[in-house]
């Protein structure tokens, strides 16, 4: 029948498997601290970092606006041109908006801003770096455990509560 081992060690190497590296860390005593502590930034209101349900509704925001403007301005009818558009579209806006005044008009609404991570202003070239791979689409699904995306870590940029 095989030797099955039913004492506390397996049960509890079993739970830290289930429950994923992050919790078996914690059972060991790491201390993980709270999102944007490494970066040090405070860890609630103005300044710390923007949570992912404000972020995704800002993207969202965003985006709509683009694709109205693509679809009411230069793409009436041609579905395939319309996502192109507001694609490019998209890209400028976020370029033109964060690169001046640190948020596009999703994060305004939402209360965000993209700051450095030492808490100045993104320049030119770290803009365009942070809004090409936004929409490349796959780094800002990638996050660290700050909640940042690739994008931003590429950038060395931080969305923070404003």
């Amino acid at each position: 029948m095989g030797n099955a081992d039913n004492g506390p060690d397996s049960r509890r190497a079993i739970g830290s498997w289930l429950s994923g590296p992050h919790s078996a860390a914690k059972d060991m005593g790491v201390d993980f601290g709270y999102r944007g502590k490494r970066l040090g930034l405070p860890e609630e209101g103005p300044g710390s970092i923007a949570p992912p349900g404000r972020r995704i509704g800002a993207l969202a925001i965003d985006w709509a606006l683009c694709m109205l403007i693509a679809y009411g301005l230069l793409a009436q009818g041609d579905r395939q041109a319309l996502g192109n558009w507001a694609l490019v579209l998209f890209f400028v806006v976020s370029v033109l908006t964060v690169g001046t005044v640190g948020s596009t008009p999703g994060k305004r609404i939402f209360g965000l801003r993209v700051i450095a991570e030492d808490g100045g202003r993104l320049g030119a070239v770290r803009v365009l770096v942070r809004c090409v791979l936004l929409c490349i689409a796959i780094p800002p699904l990638i996050w660290d455990r700050d909640h940042r995306g690739l994008h931003d870590k590429a950038a060395r940029a931080v969305q923070v509560r404003i």
